[in-house]
């Protein structure tokens, strides 16, 4: 199996969440590991969170499976039955249907990275903690379905 270069693939900063929705997620920088590896049939983040940053909003999905592997630092997981650190070595999942909301925040001073894998169909999915919802065709939409404006996942 071929090793995969990180620094040959583009490390971003960016959201389709919109405001101020996007404001938590500014320190997250991510570099796409599927594409660049020719894989297809599941996605594979390699996830940088700044001092104070979030992973994303708090959610849950509804046909993707999603595996979390902590690699350096430290970050407070945030699901629906409270917090608990995640330190390098420790592992998270959510199978596709969940609803326990979930995402990571880094309350430490230094730099965390971890590795997000998922896999299954996009069939949308929920926030718990504010009025948005994302659909199968990957925009952004408030609980009642009215799009919001402009805003789109990235790829």
């Amino acid at each position: 199996m071929p090793k995969i270069d990180l620094d040959a693939i583009e490390q971003v900063s960016r959201t389709g969440y919109p405001p101020p929705f996007n404001q938590e997620v500014a320190g997250r920088w991510y570099r796409r590991l599927a594409p660049a590896a020719g894989l297809t049939d599941f996605g594979v983040s390699h996830v940088v969170l700044k001092p104070g940053a979030w992973s994303s909003q708090r959610h849950w999905h509804n046909g993707e499976d999603e595996f979390l592997v902590m690699l350096e630092g430290e970050a407070v997981l945030v699901e629906d039955e409270g917090r608990t650190t995640l330190r390098p070595g420790d592992c998270a999942a959510w199978p596709k249907g969940s609803t326990n909301g979930h995402h990571l925040r880094n309350e430490s001073d230094a730099d965390c990275v971890f590795v997000c894998m998922s896999g299954g169909e996009n069939s949308g999915g929920g926030y718990s903690d504010i009025d948005m919802i994302w659909t199968t065709e990957g925009g952004f939409a408030h609980r009642d379905g009215t799009p919001y404006a402009e805003a789109k996942r990235p790829a």
